[in-house]
């Protein structure tokens, strides 16, 4: 990504800081400080004060975080961050910065009130999140490729599909085509058969495909460090009327909240008609976690569409619809898009068929 893109995203942050009395800020979550300048490696900070913009990092990231870092003048040192911090003399007295609350730890936050006794830190949460949550073009390409590769996978992997086949097989074969063709997994592959696929969050192990199972593969491609998501259900064998009623039912109410989705429309209000779908059937209680999420730098980002929600959908947000039934003991369905939420509808990014495929 160019320097004019993390430029754009410094000086819209730092419209933000301002608008809310502050003068500035520490990050320290590493998605976030991809977003804001570009550093793809394990240990980062950044720190934005009234005239600078500062990035600090270890020797091993001299080289990487030369190449990869925008718009911030680089520490490269040892010790914390912090430390270097105070070393260099990078934070002046009497400074109102906001900090990660929700992820800078208890020794990391009482070091800093050690060493800047006289900065005010100002506990924040969902600053960048909520900034990284409206994508840009060059975001967008980004999760179209992720999810370009997704399709082309899961159409490759479906023919390996077929009774006595493991649930690790299958993962390890999706794992190795993600990598062939783009940054690798987005998230370890969920393969679940028969009873596991009740399971909304199975790890594949050893069992092997049955006839008259449901198999629920949620799985995804990650490109330049952007998530895609997607989630199908196939059944092995013969498909029963059972299985045909739950597939139904759990397409009708992904496509349900697809159509509610836009922009302006409360995340809750999407969750809600998903729900109602799969209510209204009599499996309201099978339906167990929320209808979707935002994807990005991360797999679970912003907005989430939930009952607990009270975030409004964005033009450019990017998330998923993914409502699902589990009948323990038996199985379980869900059906899984990437969507791009638009002022008058949306744009869904998966190609992949939800007609139920019988393998």
């Amino acid at each position: 990504m160019s320097a004019e893109i993390f430029g754009n995203r410094q000086n819209k942050l730092k419209s933000i800081l301002a608008e809310q009395g502050l003068d500035g800020m520490l990050i320290s979550k590493l998605s976030n400080v991809r977003y804001i300048c570009g550093f793809t490696g394990s240990a980062g900070s950044c720190i934005i004060t009234p005239n600078d913009n500062y990035f600090i990092t270890d020797g091993r990231y001299m080289e990487q975080s030369k190449d990869e870092v925008k718009g911030f003048e680089r520490f490269i040192d040892y010790g914390t961050h912090i430390e270097i911090a105070q070393k260099n003399n990078l934070i002046s007295e009497g400074l109102k910065l906001a900090l990660e609350s929700e992820s800078l730890s208890v020794s990391s936050y009482n070091q800093l009130t050690e060493l800047f006794p006289d900065v005010k830190w100002e506990s924040t949460k969902m600053i960048l999140e909520n900034l990284a949550a409206i994508k840009d073009e060059s975001e967008l390409e980004a999760l179209r490729t992720a999810v370009e590769i997704t399709d082309k996978v899961f159409d490759e992997v479906l023919q390996l599909l077929k009774i006595g086949i493991a649930e690790k097989k299958i993962a390890l074969e999706l794992e190795m085509r993600y990598r062939k063709y783009g940054d690798g997994e987005a998230f370890p592959s969920i393969v679940a058969s028969g009873p596991n696929s009740a399971l909304p969050h199975a790890q594949p192990g050893e069992r092997k495909l049955k006839k008259g199972d449901f198999v629920v593969i949620d799985a995804a491609a990650k490109y330049a460090g952007y998530h895609a998501d997607m989630t199908r259900t196939v059944v092995i064998g013969k498909a029963t009327e059972k299985h045909y009623e739950i597939y139904e039912l759990v397409k009708k109410a992904q496509q349900a909240g697809i159509d509610a989705a836009q922009a302006g429309v409360a995340c809750k209000a999407v969750d809600d008609t998903t729900r109602a779908v799969i209510a209204d059937a009599g499996y309201g209680d099978k339906f167990i976690h929320s209808t979707g999420h935002g994807i990005g730098l991360e797999i679970h980002a912003y907005p989430r569409l939930s009952q607990q929600s009270e975030e409004i959908l964005k033009e450019n947000n990017v998330v998923t619809i993914e409502p699902g039934v589990y009948l323990t003991g038996w199985g379980g369905v869900r059906i899984e898009d990437d969507i791009i939420v638009k002022k008058d509808g949306n744009e869904v990014l998966n190609k992949t068929s939800k007609e139920l495929r019988i393998l």
